[in-house]
C-alpha cells in the first residue's frame, strides 16, 4: 500500500532521474554542436584560403581587369548583351514609359451589383 512518505519517495526519484538524464543529454547534445560547429569553421578556413590563393595567383597572371562579372549580378546585368528596351536620353520619356510587367491601363472594378 501506497503511503504518503513513498509517494514522495517515487517522485522524488523521478525527479532526480529526469534530472540526470536531463544533464547527460544536454552534455551530449553540446559536444556533438561544438564538434559540428568546429567542422564548418575548419571548412570554411579552408574555402577561404583556397579562395585567396586563387585571388592572389589570378591578380599576378594578370594584369588587366578580367570583364568577367559573374560573381557579381549588378555588374552583370549592366551588361546585358540584348535588352530588352533601349534607355531613354532624357527624363521625359523615363518616367511615361512602363515595365513589361505593369498594366498597359490600370485596373478598374466594375460597377453595380456584383451578384447579380
Amino acid at each position: 500500500m501506497n503511503t504518503i512518505r513513498s509517494t514522495w519517495y517515487g517522485w522524488g526519484a523521478l525527479a532526480v532521474a529526469g534530472g540526470g538524464a536531463y544533464y547527460f543529454a544536454k552534455r551530449s547534445v553540446n559536444a556533438e554542436r561544438k564538434a559540428r560547429h568546429e567542422a564548418d569553421m575548419k571548412r570554411r578556413r579552408l574555402s577561404d584560403s583556397l579562395e585567396s590563393s586563387s585571388r592572389q595567383s589570378n591578380h599576378k597572371g594578370n594584369h588587366r581587369q578580367a570583364a568577367d562579372n559573374a560573381g557579381s549580378p549588378s555588374t552583370e546585368a549592366s551588361h546585358d548583351p540584348a535588352p530588352t528596351k533601349h534607355a531613354p536620353e532624357n527624363d521625359g520619356p523615363k518616367a511615361q514609359e512602363k515595365s513589361k510587367y505593369e498594366a498597359s491601363e490600370p485596373f478598374r472594378t466594375k460597377k453595380g451589383d456584383r451578384f447579380s
